[in-house]
């Protein structure tokens, strides 16, 4: 059976203290209270750049420019019903204040500490890359 691919795109903001922000999935939500990268589902027809500025603007109300997204690593998952692919961007600039909007929490953690928190299978993986990286 051939699953469809699903394309998600996420972001790791690092603020200037080398802290990366996650947010808790929300109640009535797959995967509810694990916590994620923040991004979103890629709309048919839309550049994965221009969704994820366009996914932390709804999410989070900043405003991010094509030029602060520095591509980093990419997860590959299989879920039952479809297979995720997920590119995973740096973000280190932004304009605005991070406010909550769709999710249950949000959370500024050091990249030592992330796996201290439980992630959606897909996230999991990209802790490692961001602890040596960071």
């Amino acid at each position: 059976m051939t699953l469809p691919t699903i394309l998600v795109v996420a972001a790791a903001l690092v603020d200037v203290d080398g802290r990366v922000l996650i947010a808790q999935r929300p109640e009535g939500k797959a995967l509810a209270g694990l916590w994620e990268f923040p991004g979103g589902k890629v709309e048919p027809g839309e550049r994965p750049e221009d969704a994820l500025i366009r996914e932390l603007h709804e999410e989070l109300g900043i405003e991010v420019s094509e030029a602060c997204l520095a591509p980093f690593v990419f997860a590959s998952h299989g879920y039952d019903s479809f297979h995720l692919l997920m590119p995973l961007w740096l973000v280190r600039r932004w304009k605005g204040v991070v406010v909550n909007r769709h999710h249950a929490a949000l959370a500024w953690v050091k990249p030592n500490r992330l796996s201290d928190y439980p992630m959606p299978p897909a996230d999991a993986p990209l802790v490692a890359h961001l602890r040596d990286f960071l």
